[in-house]
């Protein structure tokens, strides 16, 4: 071992350190963005449509229970109205997740790639 691997680091060399790997993290984030180019636009746009039909299914189909119970069995309260809440409700609890879902395997793929760039520098 030789004395420069003894040597202590100047003051704020860790902080420079850490910068240059917050940066390298953010130009390999940019180079796949411009990789991806258009397609990235699509699928967010495709992921809005998802989550809407996530919302949407569910509320559709209690509305309908709801209408069908109505006119078998009509009474005071109207099911019609009463599901099309727990519909919407359903919906927005299963976008919610899908959206919560997402958003995790991003965030991994993003610490996958700082990782593979801390490895690389």
């Amino acid at each position: 071992m030789t004395a420069e691997n003894h040597r202590p680091q100047r003051p704020g060399q860790e902080a420079r350190e850490e910068f240059r790997r917050r940066l390298a993290a953010k130009r390999a984030r940019k180079l796949r963005a411009q990789r991806l180019g258009e397609h990235q636009a699509w699928f967010g746009l495709g992921m809005f449509g998802v989550v809407g039909w996530s919302v949407a299914i569910p509320a559709v189909a209690c509305i309908a229970l709801g209408v069908w119970i109505d006119r078998v069995k009509p009474g005071r309260y109207s099911w019609t109205l009463m599901l099309l809440v727990v519909g919407m409700a359903l919906g927005c609890l299963n976008g919610w997740f899908w959206l919560v879902r997402e958003r995790r395997i991003i965030e991994q793929e993003r610490n996958r790639e700082e990782g593979e760039t801390l490895e690389k520098h």
